[in-house]
């Protein structure tokens, strides 16, 4: 949370960012050295015009779609951001402001299920980023280092590399867990005495209940809300996070039943899993009671316990596999890859890149597949801990062979690149990432 870089600026006018940043850093440390402070004046920080601006910023910056309103960015600008922030700052100002429904819509998951999210309308989206900026370094303070997910200058690649370090001193022990319909069953009243724990900005704490409670459109009705968190709303990850830090101070804390027995807790979002030399029933029923008292459920169908030594596992997209090297010999190593559903979803997506793009001219159609087929090396490499070479292969002959039927069926003409080899044309001629040649910096 500290930026360095506001230090040499303490004569100079800051901008709108650095001022949140200045905020936020004083905000942060304040709540690490007095653990027990309350917070009782952040509510007028969300309607200041740099707070708001930089909320438009980041939420602009994240796209997505209009919500329930159906307002969208370019109406905003057209509109004229300046005028639209201040009569928001105003509502803000006033308590006038009222969060509007929050539009449920599904998207696919990977095993053929379908995934609930909540989208609030852009006013709800800038005003909920405004909070958010103004608040989570409060709990930031409070966080334990095991998780990884929406977090500050925290990432998945750092939950990875946690994980190998744990296989590599002997926390070969693996209870993977899932949370079912996390985001859906958070009780309204156990996550707001956690708020209030730290916050005791009354208009702070309505401005929240307000989004808590806000309804949900699905199927042309209004539904009212009395559980959970939209997953899709801007604050919904922190809200997440302070609700299940619970699980991490309980297996972090000194005295308790997980640190006497060397167990280490890996959380990214509602995933998580536990790492031990052993992990003793005592210690998992303790769980199974604290995450009852929580009013969450374990997903069964997607939790379970192994040794990794025998038996592979998967977290964030990578699988970790205990190999032989690839020159024989008894030595082997912990192998972590591109697990087998991350190598499909990238196709799944590069397929429907194929389909929508057909009338798309060589360079353009380039502009669109590099992106994606970027995004995935970059996420999959990291340096020293992920070997993603034999990933890489399948991803390019993927493409040469998807490339190489596109072309054929581009249209009912016979195009250049008709029976070429289409792939590494593109590769020379447009720039089109070659994944066994990238190299990620």
């Amino acid at each position: 949370m500290i930026d360095e870089n506001l230090k040499g600026k303490a004569g100079k006018a800051l901008s709108g960012a650095e001022k949140v940043r200045s905020f936020q850093r004083k905000i942060y440390l304040k709540a690490k050295q007095e653990k027990e402070f309350r917070f009782y004046i952040m509510y007028d920080k969300i309607y200041l015009h740099h707070f708001l601006f930089e909320a438009w910023k980041r939420v602009k910056a994240n796209k997505g779609v209009p919500g329930y309103d159906k307002v969208t960015f370019s109406e905003i600008e057209k509109y004229g951001v300046e005028n639209y922030l201040k009569e928001l700052a105003e509502e803000l100002q006033t308590e006038t402001y009222k969060p509007q429904p929050v539009l449920r819509v599904y998207v696919p998951k990977a095993n053929g299920k379908m995934r609930p999210l909540g989208i609030p309308t852009i006013k709800d989206r800038i005003v909920q980023m405004s909070c958010k900026m103004a608040i989570e370094p409060v709990f930031e303070a409070d966080f334990e280092d095991c998780s990884f997910g929406f977090r500050p200058k925290r990432s998945a690649k750092q939950a990875i590399t946690e994980i190998k370090s744990n296989l590599k001193r002997g926390k070969t022990k693996v209870y993977d867990a899932d949370l079912s319909g996390f985001f859906d069953n958070i009780p309204h009243d156990k996550l707001l005495i956690l708020l209030e724990e730290r916050i005791s900005d009354k208009r702070v704490m309505n401005l929240i209940k307000k989004w808590l409670k806000c309804s949900i459109f699905e199927d042309n009705k209004l539904h009212k809300s009395s559980k959970g968190t939209p997953q899709g709303g801007v604050i919904s990850p922190l809200l997440a996070n302070i609700y299940l830090n619970l699980i991490d101070k309980a297996v972090t804390r000194k005295d308790g039943h997980f640190h006497k027995h060397g167990i280490s807790l890996i959380r990214y979002a509602d995933d998580f899993i536990l790492m031990g030399n052993k992990l003793p029933d005592e210690a998992l029923a303790y769980l199974g009671k604290m995450l009852e008292k929580m009013e969450l459920d374990i997903n069964v169908e997607k939790t379970k316990q192994i040794d990794a030594v025998k038996e592979a596992f998967d977290f964030l997209g990578f699988s970790f596999h205990y190999d032989r090297g690839i020159f024989g010999g008894k030595g082997r190593y912990w192998n972590v890859i591109p697990s087998k559903k991350s190598e499909l979803k990238i196709r799944e997506n590069l397929r429907q890149a194929f389909r929508k793009n057909r009338h798309q001219n060589n360079e353009s159609f380039v502009r669109i597949l590099n992106p994606k087929i970027r995004g995935w090396l970059n996420y999959f490499s990291i340096s020293g801990i992920s070997y993603p070479s034999k990933a890489k292969g399948n991803l390019r002959r993927y493409l040469d062979e998807s490339l190489y039927r596109f072309y054929q069926h581009k249209s009912q003409r016979k195009c250049k690149l008709y029976c070429r080899s289409a792939f590494e044309y593109l590769v020379h001629n447009y720039g089109l990432v070659n994944p066994v040649k990238y190299a990620f910096n």
